[in-house]
């Protein structure tokens, strides 16, 4: 008899993070993609236009990030409540809070991070073509310090914000959020 409950709880063990597996190869994926995607458009615009993008990839993580952060501490027992009061979006909400964990990871670590890791992609590509021409290393390096710092500066200073904001607000962006997906997805 222990035997058999020794082997179920095992396989409920294995599953538990079978989820975490599937994010990790759908991170290599996705980071594949985006990267080649990125690395070969960014290389070949100019240094505004990649600006522009870079710009773009950092509130995309900034966006993710406040996902990620307003499923974690939603009050669950809230968006039950708007449910039953039948406020659209509330049920995928309940169903968000439910896999917080899972929502979290895939909002802020796998879209945050990539989108993070993708900045820096362009930032090589910019300082590769602000210092195609330059034959000072020090030029070449305070170029690329201080390409580097602006873009992780940048990215901190909204994410900063942004994590106020979706700790005092989560209830009403994962209804959002909810109501988003029940208007372009279908989940149930």
């Amino acid at each position: 008899m222990k035997k058999l409950r020794k082997i179920s709880i095992q396989s409920v063990k294995s599953k538990k993070y079978l989820w975490a597996i599937r994010m990790f190869f759908i991170a290599i994926c996705m980071s594949i993609f985006f990267g080649f995607i990125s690395q070969t458009m960014l290389s070949k615009m100019g240094v505004v236009i990649a600006t522009m993008v870079i710009l773009i990839f950092i509130f995309i993580s900034v966006l993710f990030d406040m996902l990620g952060i307003a499923a974690a501490s939603a009050e669950i027992e809230i968006l039950r409540k708007w449910g039953r009061e039948k406020i659209k979006g509330a049920d995928i909400g309940v169903k968000l809070c439910e896999n917080s964990e899972k929502v979290c990871s895939f909002c802020a670590d796998m879209v945050g991070d990539i989108c993070s890791t993708l900045c820096g992609a362009g930032g090589a590509c910019i300082v590769t073509t602000l210092t195609n021409s330059i034959s000072n290393i020090h030029l070449i390096m305070l170029i690329s310090i201080s390409t580097s710092a602006l873009i992780a500066g940048t990215t901190i200073f909204f994410k900063a914000i942004m994590k106020e904001k979706a700790l005092k607000n989560s209830n009403k962006i994962i209804l959002r959020l909810g109501k988003y997906l029940d208007k372009f997805f279908i989940i149930k």
